[in-house]
């Protein structure tokens, strides 16, 4: 059994990543998670964090920052349809802090509490996070 899946990551406007990869750490609702070849049937939404692909030796090789949309992985693989998806190596501050008053408005329109707010208040935490990893 290879040690390698094939891995795609699409967005709205085209698809990112289409390659065989190692390991894939996913950020998912219910927390990260890992997917190595032959992993077990699952379908998973994404909340927004940082998607690391990574190689055998645990090193991450590339890292993609998505917001919303959802992760199915099987035996064959893992596909990631992702509402949003940058390289954090491309993110621009200006870009950064555009998504963080995006975010900022969102919340401030929801109803605190709702499960909406708190998947928009993850969204802003992660964006901070980035905007202090890239200054």
């Amino acid at each position: 059994m290879s040690n390698t899946f094939k891995f795609e990551l699409i967005s709205p406007e085209k698809l990112l990543i289409s390659e065989q990869v190692d390991h894939v750490v996913v950020p998912g609702e219910g927390g990260n998670f890992g997917v190595l070849a032959g992993h077990a049937p699952l379908i998973a939404m994404l909340r927004a964090g940082v998607l690391q692909i990574m190689d055998a030796n645990a090193t991450t090789k590339k890292q993609i920052y998505v917001r919303g949309g959802f992760a199915e992985a099987g035996p064959d693989g893992l596909t990631v349809l992702a509402q949003q998806a940058v390289f954090v190596d491309e993110l621009k501050a200006s870009r950064l802090r555009e998504e963080i008053s995006l975010v900022e408005t969102e919340l401030q329109e929801l109803e605190e509490g709702s499960t909406a707010h708190l998947s928009a208040k993850q969204a802003f935490d992660q964006l901070k996070l980035l905007e202090t990893v890239t200054a």
